[in-house]
Order: structure tokens, then C-alpha cells, then sequence
């Protein structure tokens, strides 16, 4: 399951339907709040309507990973239209159709809970809650992929062959900005750049995708998807320093050949 990583694929489509001159990245959107999608940050906390840009809605749906800026944008581009640009990269195994809204509504749905219930920390899970969720499970969701074809995805927008030039740059300077530094990163120290995605879903999955930067010029794909045995904890520190410790052991693995 990709959970949030999948917003990687909702970010591509956009610059290439920017740079294809198919739509102005600095076009304005309404986004009532009446019609927010769920989630713990930006727009889908905000209590008053605003209006942002679309590359702007970019920026929060990779930099705090607003599901609401992600619906947004999805609703614009076509989910349709994404799947067709990964397709088109060559991830055949991957299906990124599904909405934040359709995911969290699955979830909740399977779980037989109400959105208050949901939204309630003091709401006890249950195993059989989770056991078969179609929103965890990767034959029916609309939301998975894996590590070796996502890679393909970074790598496409890191070496400039996902979009032109400078629709990648961009691309790559937003996953620069991510503020979640508490996976990936913490397998690196200071002067080695990490761009990434983090994503996280009920039910212990925990992943996060990105490329690490040296100062010499090695950059490395680095793809980590988890699902912690503690499934019941919101909070996971352990499972979060896995990424970065497995991520930094096999990047060291290969500079060391």
C-alpha cells in the first residue's frame, strides 16, 4: 500500500500538464470548507474558505501532506489522467486512482465507524476492525504499488525524464521541502539532501520514498514500505527510524561497491 506516497504521482501529473501548456500552474482555486477532505493538516484543519494556486496546493500536499490539497488537485487533473501518466513511465503494477477522500471513506466504512467515532482518539480498534479493510488490502484498493516500481517514478523526475528539465527541477524542489523529517532522514546527518514522501495509513502502514543527495553528486532512490506489528499505535518512533536505518544501509551498501 502507498497511502500518501502516492501524492508523488498527483505532483508529476500536474508539471507535465503544466509544461505541456495543458493548464497555468498559477491558476487559481476556490476550496470551500464545507467541502474538505479529512486529515490532520493545512487546508483540511482550516475552518474558512481560501484560494490558492495550483502550485501551491502542490506544495502542501507534498510538503505536509494535505489531503485536502491532494483532492483538489485530483479533481483538476482526473484520476484517470494520473494513472495513464504512471502507466505511461512504466509502472503497469501500480494503481494510484483512489481519492484521500475514497481511501479514508473505505477505511472507515470496512471499520463500521462514524466519522466522529473515527475522529476520536479514545476510539478502540480491533484486529477484526483491519483483517479485511479493502482499503489495506492490495488487490482491491485503488492505492498501492511497490518499492522497485515506484523507484522508477523518482527516478524519472530526478533525471529530468518525467517532465522537461524544468518542470523536474521544480518537482524535485517541493519533495526537497517536505517537513517530515523523522523517516528517511533520520538515516542521513547534515550536507546529504533528502527529497521525499512520507505515508501513513491506520492499520500500521508506514512508508516513505524519496532520493538522498551526497555532496559528491551520488543520489540514490531509496523506497521503504512498512507495516508495524503495533498496527493500534498512532505514534510509531521505532517503526519510523526502521526507514531511515534500512534506507542508510543500503545506500552505504551501494557506495561502498
Amino acid at each position: 500500500m502507498l497511502a500518501s506516497v502516492f501524492k508523488v504521482a498527483v505532483l508529476a501529473e500536474l508539471y507535465r500538464r503544466a509544461a505541456s501548456g495543458d493548464l497555468d500552474i498559477t491558476e487559481r482555486v476556490r476550496v470551500p470548507a464545507a467541502t474538505r477532505t479529512l486529515g490532520p493538516t493545512g487546508l483540511s484543519v482550516m475552518r474558512d474558505d481560501v484560494e490558492l494556486s495550483l502550485r501551491d496546493l502542490a506544495l502542501l500536499m507534498i510538503s505536509i501532506s494535505d489531503n485536502t490539497a491532494t483532492d483538489v488537485l485530483m479533481s483538476r487533473l482526473g484520476p484517470d489522467r494520473i494513472q495513464g501518466t504512471v502507466e505511461a513511465l512504466g509502472l503497469e503494477e501500480t494503481d494510484v486512482r483512489g481519492t484521500c477522500e475514497e481511501i479514508l471513506g473505505v477505511l472507515r466504512e470496512d471499520m463500521g465507524l462514524t466519522l466522529e467515532e473515527a475522529l476520536d482518539p479514545k476510539t478502540e480498534l480491533t484486529w477484526e476492525m483491519l483483517a479485511n479493510n479493502r482499503s489495506l488490502d492490495p488487490r482491491a484498493a485503488r492505492n498501492r504499488s511497490t518499492p522497485r516500481q515506484w523507484a522508477k517514478l523518482l527516478r524519472a523526475i530526478w533525471l529530468d525524464e518525467a517532465a522537461p528539465p524544468e518542470a523536474c527541477a521544480e518537482m524535485r524542489g517541493i519533495l526537497k521541502n517536505q517537513f517530515a523529517p523523522h523517516r528517511l532522514s533520520t538515516g542521513f546527518g547534515d550536507g546529504i539532501a533528502v527529497g521525499a514522501k512520507t505515508g501513513t495509513l491506520t492499520g500500521g502502514i508506514r512508508n516513505e520514498a524519496g532520493v538522498v543527495e551526497y555532496p559528491d553528486g551520488g543520489r540514490y532512490v531509496v523506497c521503504v514500505f512498512t507495516r508495524a506489528l503495533d498496527w493500534k499505535a498512532r505514534k510509531q518512533p521505532d517503526a519510523d527510524r526502521v526507514i531511515g536505518t534500512a534506507a542508510r544501509l543500503a545506500v552505504d551498501e551501494l557506495r561502498a561497491g
